[in-house]
């Protein structure tokens, strides 16, 4: 079995950073107790079932747990349950690539090379001749993005009047950036959660005058151009099935037995950790 870490919001929730204004919709599908930390979170685990069947589910950070038939999610034939954890933060990335309505030949800049900007990237690499670019400024994502065939560029190396823009660094400096990279009339979709820390969007400069759109993406809900036709359920298969190429275990970073997890979470999520996902294991 294995569960893995989703650094960004966890940290927030270690942190007891959870504003009781959005409480409600920041519980984890199986939380148990309530913010501010400690509660039992997390919802990227895979597992076995007693019928030997490999699943995922969207569960705490646990040994073993029971759950719904209708809450397992089979895993595809042949990917491997490592891999699977970052079945939730796929799912994040497509439901984002919804949301910009992002199509074939256009630029692309994804800014923030964690997890998420990185599966944003990945996939929009696959839509025909788009122009894709991932902008970080940790020198060391560059080889992570190499492993993807990903573009990659330091902020001042970024180029701008790009048709859309990812920003997920969940940092003031990123946003500011991911607003100076749009082209006329485009749209900047915003994947960061920044929990209750107050963040300055400059929305002076050019942003009315190019009529930019800063547009709002978050997993709770179906992106409202799928929303009628696709569930839950359809859309986390979905980003099972989207796991299957071998390089995206690039971004499985660190290993880390379950016993050992009390003792290092307070370094695995502090700011400016390094790597990328962590995999627990049990």
């Amino acid at each position: 079995m294995w569960t893995a870490l989703s650094r960004g919001t966890e940290r927030l929730v270690f942190e007891g950073r959870v504003p009781d204004a959005v409480a409600g919709r920041m519980r984890a599908p199986a939380q148990e107790g309530a913010f501010p930390f400690p509660v039992k979170y997390g919802y990227c685990a895979v597992g076995e079932t007693e019928c030997g069947e490999r699943v995922f589910a969207l569960q705490p950070h646990q040994e073993g747990f029971n759950a719904p038939r209708a809450a397992l999610c089979p895993l595809p034939p042949g990917l491997p349950p490592r891999r699977a954890v970052l079945a939730a933060n796929m799912e994040t990335a497509l439901n984002a690539v919804w949301d910009s309505g992002a199509g074939p030949g256009d630029r692309i800049a994804v800014v923030g090379g964690g997890v998420v900007g990185l599966l944003v990237a990945h996939l929009c690499a696959g839509l025909p001749g788009a122009e894709v670019s991932l902008i970080d400024h940790d020198p060391a994502r560059a080889a992570v993005a190499r492993a993807l065939d990903l573009p990659f560029r330091l902020p001042e190396a970024a180029n701008p009047e790009a048709d859309i823009v990812f920003h997920a660094s969940a940092s003031e400096a990123g946003l500011r950036l991911a607003l100076s990279l749009a082209g006329e009339e485009a749209a900047i979709v915003e994947l960061s959660w920044y929990g209750d820390e107050a963040v300055a969007a400059p929305l002076g400069l050019a942003f009315h005058a190019k009529r930019l759109r800063l547009v709002a993406s978050q997993v709770g809900a179906v992106a409202a151009s799928r929303r009628p036709r696709w569930c839950h359920r359809r859309r986390l298969l979905k980003a099972l099935a989207l796991l299957a190429d071998d390089r995206l275990d690039a971004l499985l970073t660190e290993e880390v037995a379950f016993d050992a997890l009390p003792a290092a979470l307070g370094r695995l999520l502090a700011p400016g950790a390094p790597g990328l996902c962590t995999v627990i294991r049990y």
